[in-house]
């Protein structure tokens, strides 16, 4: 192995196959990864920046559950120059090994795909998953690899031990050599150093490539399929796994402001809403802006926003949005939408190609996709008659699902007869 980490050698598989059942109906028509985030990201385009820019940049994101959608955000977005044969982010479906049409878990989709390290010869392997929102710098925790020798290095984060019981947590000791696993813990093992803390996994390794193969090869003839329950578990018996710190992880341009090792989860409508939130204000938890450490995403080449009158506080407005004689409070309002004269939203996700009719009132509402919500429609404010048409979460978010493509329609100027009221 190259003993310098910022010239050693790393590929990438990213896990891109999430089913993301929590977050449905966002979730219906595409898979997690593909879910718009922001006023222009989708879930994916945070692990695929973080690894361009720790100088990462021979990625396969492995994809399963309703991938068209991914695979065109990919195509669009992620074109990197083909002079560069070492240079790619390339979409890589089940291979249908054994005649399986899929893939079985974590372990089996990189099992199914060993032969594409051949012709990379990477000293390490990233196993990223694709599904979560943060900032890291991949090289300081390869740095930390190759510093403690480790066969495979977990990136962790520290949580307070209360909330470490959702979490699989990493018993580790003082020097991080990871000692066992815990799975969703009720009495969660501490960070030595910090008795109220524990490691909780964020699900992104780095493996000695010689281990990773060995360890896959016998994964697959014991029949088993998943990193988390059985590959990680069973190397712990004689290999040497490492918990690296993500606290300690320093990304380039993030503001005093800002929450320093912000990592976000996603999996759940709320939790998705909350950390859309942590994304406005003059001082947001997670500034999108950070032009030392940019967040990559498709570059659409549409108009800019167009405000032509109304009341606009802490909201972020996607290329293309028509804003006419409006209000809205805190919310993301993402490309392509149209907001008619006298519509009133707070607290609102309005996602592409989406009309909000003259006079309707939206608080707490997520519209995905291709919808008309009719003038004077109230949604938000009845959580009975709302739960009659949408899902409706335990704190009151309601979520509008994806409406129908209409295909003779330029963008949502055009759109016909409103699909939700």
């Amino acid at each position: 192995m190259n003993e310098n980490a910022d010239n050693a050698r790393i590929m990438a598989f990213v896990m891109a196959g999430g089913e993301g059942k929590r977050l449905r109906p966002l979730t219906e028509d595409r898979s997690k990864p593909a879910v718009p985030f922001g006023a222009r990201y989708r879930l994916v385009d945070f692990v695929l920046s973080n690894l361009v820019n720790s100088g990462i940049r021979a990625i396969y994101l492995l994809v399963q559950y309703r991938s068209q959608s991914l695979i065109e955000h990919v195509r669009k977005a992620w074109t990197i120059s083909p002079l560069l044969p070492d240079q790619f982010v390339t979409i890589v479906p089940p291979q249908m090994a054994d005649g399986n049409f899929s893939f079985e878990g974590t372990s089996d989709a990189v099992y199914q795909n060993l032969s594409l390290l051949e012709d990379h010869h990477p000293d390490m392997v990233a196993v990223f998953g694709a599904d979560h929102i943060y900032r890291m710098d991949v090289r300081q925790m390869a740095r930390f690899h190759i510093n403690n020798r480790a066969d495979v290095t977990i990136a962790a984060l520290p949580v307070p031990l209360e909330q470490a019981r959702g979490f699989g947590v990493i018993g580790a000791d003082a020097d991080g050599r990871i000692q066992e696993f815990q799975e969703k813990p009720q009495d969660p093992r501490p960070i030595p150093s910090n008795p109220d803390m524990a490691f909780a996994s964020m699900g992104n390794y780095l493996f000695k490539t010689n281990v990773l193969i060995e360890a896959l090869q016998e994964a697959y003839r014991r029949g088993e399929n998943d990193f988390g329950h059985h590959v990680l578990p069973r190397l712990l018996k004689n290999r040497r796994l490492f918990a690296y710190d993500f606290s300690t992880n320093k990304v380039p341009g993030v503001k005093a402001y800002e929450e320093q090792s912000y990592w976000r989860d996603v999996g759940t409508l709320d939790a998705f809403f909350e950390a859309t939130q942590d994304v406005l204000g003059m001082a947001p938890r997670f500034d999108a802006f950070n032009p030392r450490w940019p967040i990559y995403s498709s570059n659409y080449q549409g108009p800019v926003a167009r405000i032509i009158g109304g009341q606009i506080e802490n909201s972020l407005l996607g290329a293309a949005t028509v804003v006419n004689n409006a209000n809205m409070r805190n919310c993301i309002i993402r490309r392509e939408a149209v907001i008619e004269p006298g519509a009133d939203l707070e607290d609102c996700i309005i996602m592409d190609y989406v009309r909000i009719c003259s006079g309707a009132k939206l608080r707490r509402v997520i519209v995905d996709r291709h919808n008309v919500i009719s003038a004077n429609a109230r949604i938000g404010f009845d959580p009975q008659a709302d739960a009659e048409k949408y899902q409706v979460t335990d704190s009151g978010l309601v979520v509008v699902p994806q409406g129908p493509v209409n295909f003779y329609a330029r963008d949502a100027r055009d759109a016909g007869p409103g699909y939700a009221e």
